[in-house]
């Protein structure tokens, strides 16, 4: 027997257009979709329907798994616990930021980051997961165990998208180490000689080990086909480097110059939605509104808040700063398509039915009202 559900009396968010209507689901897919009333089915009371959000790196389920100083929590509880809070905020896939190259102060290892792959891998095979998870696997380039590191997480089943990290001070993300200074000294209570220290290390250790994790990891991840970021490039010679490299999504670039190049080259560019909502990058880099007006912003992601996609949605449609469709575009079918998943990401006949209902209310924050994912409600 055919599964059919119909919602009705929706403002549906199209590719390029928004429009009163309805949408016919069976089977998990979009069957169909109408202009005005059904007169039957489920009446959404004209709120918003758009597809689901994809979400490509967030390492929200750290806070999870480790939520106190030295207390780790129960794997499956911990995901399971982000993924309700992911699917609540209208997430219906998200890549989840495992990571590799840990520093030596670093509350987490390689094997909690193995473990946890696996947890999710587990996970999903038994049906336990609201939302549809895929890994994303974070290389801090820097460290000397970078590689061995990628090496022990490739055969994962869901490892689906690997990205460059070297947070180094004094390049990239941090070019100005103010704010690295500030998050250093509080964190670990350094003194200032003992902050100086710290960072002659780091950038030793990025000079020592960063080119040849790069040429390691990247050629592995074209063998295997698996798409590639860079992260926090910031110059010309970056985004030149990311090229050679075969990366296909520019993560987080800091300048308007690097974010140009990597766009023209046909790279991904990707910045954080929070970035969006809280007005700037809380290290005091390019802010994400910039590469928009410039033309040159492909997808958002919600990095460490996941309701921030959907607040950065609705804030730039309610400043003009973008219409409705081509800001949901950023957050769904353009990150998609840049990771391979060609059945989501937009209300289109065929597609796979992942829907978030939204009822925006005006000057404050919108409500995700219900997510479904494959045509199941699921939040």
């Amino acid at each position: 027997m055919t599964a059919e559900r119909i919602l009705d009396n929706a403002r549906l968010v199209l590719s390029d257009e928004v429009v009163a209507g309805h949408l016919v689901l069976r089977d998990g897919r979009i069957a169909a979709i109408g202009s005005g009333r059904a007169g039957r089915g489920e009446d959404l009371g004209g709120d918003v329907l758009m597809p689901g959000l994809v979400e490509l790196h967030t390492d929200h389920i750290e806070g999870h798994y480790l939520p106190r100083p030295r207390v780790r929590w129960d794997k499956t509880a911990a995901l399971q616990a982000h993924d309700a809070q992911i699917a609540a905020s209208g997430i219906t896939t998200v890549f989840d930021a495992l990571r590799v190259g840990m520093e030596e102060t670093a509350d987490i290892g390689l094997d909690d980051m193995r473990e946890m792959g696996e947890t999710i891998v587990a996970a999903k095979a038994a049906g336990r997961l609201r939302a549809d998870h895929f890994i994303h696997l974070r290389c801090e380039v820097s460290a000397a165990s970078a590689s061995e590191g990628f090496a022990r997480m490739e055969a994962n089943p869901l490892l689906r998208l690997v990205s460059l990290m070297d947070h180094a001070p004094g390049q990239r993300q941090f070019v100005d180490i103010s704010a690295y200074r500030a998050y250093h000294i509080a964190k670990f209570r350094f003194s200032e000689a003992e902050f100086e220290a710290f960072c002659a290390v780091r950038i030793a250790e990025s000079e020592r080990h960063a080119p040849d994790n790069r040429a390691v990891i990247s050629a592995r991840c074209r063998g295997l086909g698996i798409p590639l970021a860079s992260h926090d490039d910031a110059t010309l010679a970056h985004v030149e480097e990311s090229k050679s490299l075969g990366v296909a999504l520019a993560e987080f670039p800091t300048t308007l110059d690097a974010a140009r190049a990597s766009h023209e080259a046909g790279l991904q560019v990707l910045m954080g939605a929070p970035n969006v909502v809280r007005g700037g990058s809380h290290s005091g880099n390019i802010s994400a509104a910039a590469l928009l007006r410039a033309g040159v912003l492909d997808i958002l992601s919600s990095d460490y808040v996941p309701f921030s996609l959907v607040q950065a949605v609705f804030q730039m449609s309610d400043s003009g700063l973008a219409t409705l469709p081509a800001a949901v575009r950023l957050v769904t079918r353009n990150p998609a398509e840049a990771v391979g998943l060609l059945d989501r990401g937009a209300i289109a006949q065929g597609l796979r039915a992942d829907l978030v209902r939204v009822r925006p209310v005006a000057g404050e924050t919108p409500v995700v009202a219900e997510v479904y994912r494959e045509g199941r409600r699921v939040a």
